[in-house]
């Protein structure tokens, strides 16, 4: 049921197996609060779920579907992801996307997915919008248009989308087309929910509204309000909008397929291009979520892939350094589920030694039982992660509606963690011998085509023949619905009186060495963030040695003077907590969030990673070679290489030119005296704030700063804080093809100088960003994506930093319509500056701005991050409270001023990364000197890129 994919993890380290039976158990995890609702069923068979929450001034409405891509039909796979879409557009009420105007454009949001087993539309609004988003989610399940128009339109963005998250990016087939294909020969979980080009151009718009008509019923969905509402008044509207919704007199179509069980392994190699490391994918069969050993499988899988004390981690990435990263992939559904275990190897490593590691880790799990510490530390963090799945109300609506979908028991995931906290070792080795034996296992090698032997293609992998997979079959009382006209269109609601939003209060207090404290208390959930943040970042990077901030943050967490590396992973995540260390432009942090009852020794390691690092020699190495191994991936990448492309022609030589992650040549050079110089400028108490976030009062905050850091000293001379110089003089505007021969998409970007956070232009320039590309109803967005279907999505940024930064509008398209987009941002940059923005699009935009900002103060690490943000900004921290009213006191003359002298497209570059044959002379009838560089002899060290 929890789709349980671990991120891709770089450079930490892990228990070794002789130390974890040593490590004592944590204490038991305090049990989570469930989910209190109420619910009831329509006489139409609409179920509804209702879970209030006056802490918050915004309601989540998500209507989940029982159909999802299992259930395509046979030549149309992809059909019901491509529906998803359709969704969006017009009904009999409602013109086409109304439905970003009663969400974006009031501070809310919307959006959708599509799983195997269900799709589900979600939105998350000012709760005094409540009834006008159940009359919107009510008109499109009884009244959906689906016209030629918007069909051809959506059907093209959704190619870009299978383009631009699965062609363009590495190992986006691996884990989008062939992990599906090789863990299934029979059921239709085998197809891949994207679908495919073929697939996609033979669907009709007559196969369209017999979907609808077959799956878009009210005894096939559920709806969940969560948030500040009335309980009588939800009731009364639900009613209203929904209960009248007809249920059709016929059964739905229900996949009954059996998966067989596999007793042989399988074994097949590809070769891609634009791979940039091999990579090794094992599915092993599951049983359904409801099984009973579903919980059992997901402790396995913690103890397997989770944090940086897991297995595969610690004998892969950190012991062995086989692996850039190693993870597991936990898809457990209505019916038969996979558990994925990947490896993404390290340069110089193959496949054949991935396999084997892979293998000899789930061979421990069958041969011996998992220590006592391991068991307790996977218990702890998958009650750690429910708790953070359940801070807001859209977390809990979510959870409960997938529950009712998979398991059919709205109660599932409450039932299941307590399920959990009874997993015993034994029952780990039960599962994993049942479950987890090679000769049930598929595997696949993912290996670079210029690895290939000569004369060597490859297998092919596809979705088996013997997939089962039913027609379509078009309902007798499919009904074409049309707009109503005008005068007969039914207006959505007006919205009630607004509740209040609350914000967070922070306290701030500061120690006798210097040490800033800022406290913000957070009862709701027994959850705590800490974080401590302190200036100096990548700007202070030398010349020549890019990456070294960043690679200095990477080394905070890998040994101190008393701890090793191991240690810190195993001590933080036997709290259930985690812990990391990153570098900004501006400044560095270290991060640790935990049950708020575990802060006192979550506190204690933090202090002792920040005061204590060691910078051993070999964690350096093996820091290093991950690093690069990252690069080597994001370089790969047409959209992110675009983006660190476009950083050099904006910057040059300047602070913020350089790679803030390194270049594989930049960070080959970095030696240990580099890092010790980065650590020493940037942490010091003087110049560090540590905000503590959560369940704890300011009292026991102080308390655990003054035990923790007040003996904290500088350990040397003050070390001025490098910082960019003034933007006196930006380089020559540029434009930049670099050719990257078999993309599957070009990466567009066109950036130029921006501002400072702290210039009185942040917010009239912050609020002409949102017109251009914040949102899905901005322009860039509107023109690229909807109108034309040239892209998945469409958008742009404002970087203010501590110094000038930069602004930016970015895309993924196809390589031939690479021109035709560049043209179109252009125009919008152009624009913007030369006429006043109406004030029907300024103020739903101002919103749009507003609401982004509020929900992301919501969680405990959203409001440590804010307020971290600030401090490496050098903004004062009233700034938390003068958002909304800064936003709003922006005018159109301020927007039209500030676009004119900040999104000026004349001084700005152009960069665009794809396969160059397909747009490069076209490009340069509109650019003569544009600049034509090989990826291959791309020089991200230089200003001049060559």
């Amino acid at each position: 049921m929890r789709l349980t994919r671990a991120a891709l993890l770089l450079g930490a380290a892990l228990l070794p197996l002789s130390a974890q039976a040593q490590t004592a158990p944590a204490p038991a995890a305090a049990a989570v609060k469930p989910i209190a609702f109420t619910e009831r069923t329509l006489a139409n068979g609409l179920k509804v779920y209702a879970i209030r929450d006056t802490g918050t001034s915004n309601v989540s409405v998500q209507v989940w579907y029982d159909v999802g891509s299992k259930d395509d039909p046979a030549g149309r796979s992809g059909f019901a992801h491509m529906f998803e879409h359709l969704m969006f557009k017009a009904t009999r009420n409602l013109v086409s996307e109304q439905m970003d105007r009663l969400t974006e454009d009031v501070g809310g949001y919307n959006n959708a997915s599509t799983n195997d087993d269900y799709t589900n539309y979600y939105e998350v609004v000012p709760a005094n919008h409540l009834q006008r988003l159940l009359f919107a989610e009510a008109d499109r399940m009884a009244s959906l248009v689906v016209e030629p128009k918007s069909f051809a339109s959506e059907r093209d963005v959704v190619k870009e989308e299978l383009r631009s998250r699965t062609l363009a990016q590495p190992y986006g087939k691996l884990f989008s087309i062939y992990f599906p294909e090789i863990s299934y020969t029979t059921h239709p979980y085998a197809r891949p929910g994207i679908g495919s080009l073929e697939n996609l151009e033979s669907a009709t718009i007559d196969d369209v509204r017999a979907f609808h008509a077959t799956y878009y019923r009210p005894d096939n969905a559920i709806l969940v309000v969560s948030g500040n509402f009335d309980p009588q008044q939800l009731d009364a509207w639900v009613d209203q909008y929904f209960a009248g919704i007809r249920k059709p007199d016929r059964p739905i179509p229900r996949v009954s397929v059996t998966e067989p069980e596999r007793t042989k392994a399988t074994h097949v190699t590809v070769y891609e291009a634009n791979t940039p490391l091999p990579a090794v994918a094992i599915s092993y069969p599951l049983p359904t979520d409801n099984d009973p050993d579903s919980p059992a499988l997901s402790v396995l899988n913690a103890v397997l892939s989770q944090g940086e004390s897991s297995r595969l981690y610690e004998s892969l990435v950190y012991r062995d350094q086989l692996a850039q990263a190693a993870e597991t992939y936990l898809d457990t559904k209505q019916g038969p589920g996979a558990l994925g275990v990947f490896a993404i190897l390290a340069g110089g490593k193959t496949a054949e030694a991935g396999e084997a590691a892979l293998r000899r880790e789930i061979a421990r799990l069958r041969d011996a039982p998992v220590t006592p510490a391991e068991l307790a530390e996977a218990k702890n963090e998958i009650l750690t992660g429910a708790l953070k799945g359940r801070e807001t109300a859209e977390g809990k609506a979510s959870t409960l509606a997938a529950s009712v979908i998979i398991n059919g028991d709205p109660r599932a995931a409450d039932r299941q963690l307590a399920a959990i906290a009874r997993v015993s070792a034994a029952d780990l080795q039960r599962v994993a011998r049942e479950y987890l034996r090679d000769e049930r296992s598929a595997t696949i090698w993912y290996l670079p085509a210029e690895s290939a032997p000569a004369g060597v293609k490859g297998d092919t992998v596809t979705v088996a023949s013997t997939v089962q997979v039913a027609p379509l079959v078009t309902p007798p009382d499919v009904v074409v619905v049309t707009p109503a006209p005008a005068a007969e269109r039914i207006a959505p609601p007006a919205p009630g009186a607004a509740v209040s939003p609350a914000i967070p209060s922070p306290q701030e207090l500061r120690l006798a060495n210097g040490l800033r404290v800022i406290v913000v208390e957070k009862h709701d959930l027994p959850l705590l963030t800490a974080s401590l943040v302190a200036s100096g970042g990548g700007a202070a990077d030398p010349a020549n040695r890019a990456g070294v901030g960043s690679l200095t943050a990477d080394l905070l967490t890998k040994g101190t003077k008393t701890r090793s590396a191991t240690q810190i992973a195993a001590e933080i995540e036997a709290l259930g907590g985690s812990i990391g260390a990153d570098a900004s432009w501006d400044g560095s942090s270290i991060d640790v969030t935990v049950k708020s009852d575990q802060a006192a020794p979550a506190l204690a390691i933090l202090a002792d990673v920040a005061r204590n690092p060691a910078f051993a020699a070999e964690e350096l190495e093996r820091a290093r070679a991950q690093a690069i191994d990252g690069v080597n991936v994001t370089l790969k990448n047409p959209a992110q290489l675009a983006g660190l492309v476009a950083g050099r022609a904006v910057f040059g030589s300047q602070p913020y030119g350089h790679v803030l992650s390194g270049t594989p040549e930049s960070l080959k050079a970095i030696a240990a005296a580099d890092i010790r110089a980065a650590y020493a400028r940037t942490w010091q108490p003087g110049q560090a704030t540590l905000i503590v976030v959560g369940d704890i009062t300011t009292a026991a905050a102080k308390a655990l700063a003054e035990k923790n850091f007040g003996s904290w000293k500088r350990t040397g001379p003050a070390v001025p804080v490098a910082a960019p110089v003034a933007a006196t003089a930006w380089p020559a505007p540029r434009v930049i093809v670099v050719d990257m021969p078999g993309a599957g998409q070009a990466g567009v970007v066109v950036a130029r100088p921006g501002i400072a956070r702290r210039d009185p232009a942040f917010y009239p320039a912050s609020v002409a960003n949102t017109v251009l590309g914040g949102g899905f109803s901005s322009r860039l967005n509107q023109e690229i994506r909807i109108k034309r279907g040239l892209a998945y999505g469409a958008g742009s940024s404002l970087s203010a930093r501590r110094a000038p930064g930069s602004i930016s509008a970015r895309t993924q398209t196809k390589n031939p319509t690479a021109p035709e987009t560049v043209a179109i941002m252009v125009a919008e940059l152009k624009r913007l500056g030369s006429e006043p923005v109406p004030a029907n699009e300024l103020e739903p935009r101002k919103a749009t701005l507003i609401g982004d900002f509020g929900r992301g103060i919501e969680t405990t690490d959203g409001i440590a991050d804010a307020l971290g943000d600030y401090v490496v900004q050098d903004v004062p921290l009233s700034e938390l409270r003068a958002f909304t009213g800064s936003v709003s006191a922006v005018d159109p003359a301020a927007v039209q001023a500030a676009a004119a002298k900040l999104l000026d497209p004349s001084r700005a570059s152009i960069v665009v990364v794809g396969d160059a044959k397909d747009f490069v002379d076209a490009l340069r009838k509109d650019y003569p000197t544009l600049e034509l560089i090989p990826a291959s002899a791309l020089n991200l060290d230089s200003a001049v890129l060559k």
